[in-house]
């Protein structure tokens, strides 16, 4: 799968509650960053190694949206968007509040080895048909995240349109559209579980280790 991708953008701070859990403004723009492909990894039930020296890890569980053709001014999201799955954006979180009071980029946070888990993909419904379930975060069983895309405060056309006219946008990309609130630390062990409504989508024991 890693190789048939393209680009990795990424959607900050797009659900209201996420931000205010972290204390952060609530952006009047798409805030965008990227993950490199290398931070790729597919979830199929088995074990995935994370830093363990660096501080808390955070998972955030996000919709992820495959792009199946180049943008034009006049597409929707139900013409350009062939696939989804759902993903885990995870977040060195010291790092991440040290480089963010230094002004720095956020790749040394987000970009790590290993930070960017997926499911497989599967046919996207439409835009519409997507908001009628929940996606959902388990951690060792316990549900710690919901979330649905009619409470994002970019849908996900202003996300598509945004990021091809300032970045790009083409076959091959995908884009992880934010994370709900509910965001926290993983431990060694702990086994994560992502579901659509209540269809397990993906699986993943943590190893933290370095």
């Amino acid at each position: 799968m890693k190789e048939q991708i393209r680009n990795i953008y990424c959607v900050g701070r797009n659900y209201r509650a996420h931000a205010a859990e972290l204390g952060n403004d609530v952006p009047d723009q798409p805030m965008i960053f990227t993950k490199p492909t290398h931070a790729l990894v597919e979830i199929d039930g088995g074990e995935l190694t994370l830093p363990g020296t660096q501080g808390e890890i955070h998972y955030e569980a996000e919709l992820v949206l495959h792009i199946a053709k180049p943008y034009s001014n006049s597409v929707t999201v139900n013409d350009i968007v062939d696939q989804y799955a759902l993903g885990i954006d995870f977040t060195l979180r010291d790092v991440q509040s040290v480089i963010k009071k230094k002004g720095h980029p956020w790749l040394p946070a987000k970009g790590f080895l290993g930070s960017a888990p997926i499911s497989r993909f599967r046919p996207f419904p439409g835009a519409a048909a997507l908001a009628q379930t929940n996606f959902k975060l388990l951690q060792n069983g316990n549900v710690v995240q919901i979330g649905n895309i009619s409470n994002m405060i970019f849908d996900l056309q202003t996300i598509i349109d945004y990021i091809a006219k300032h970045y790009g946008l083409g076959a091959g990309d995908i884009i992880y559209t934010g994370t709900p609130e509910g965001v926290g630390p993983v431990s060694s062990g702990d086994r994560l579980e992502l579901l659509w409504g209540e269809e397990q989508f993906g699986a993943v024991t943590i190893k933290k280790e370095g």
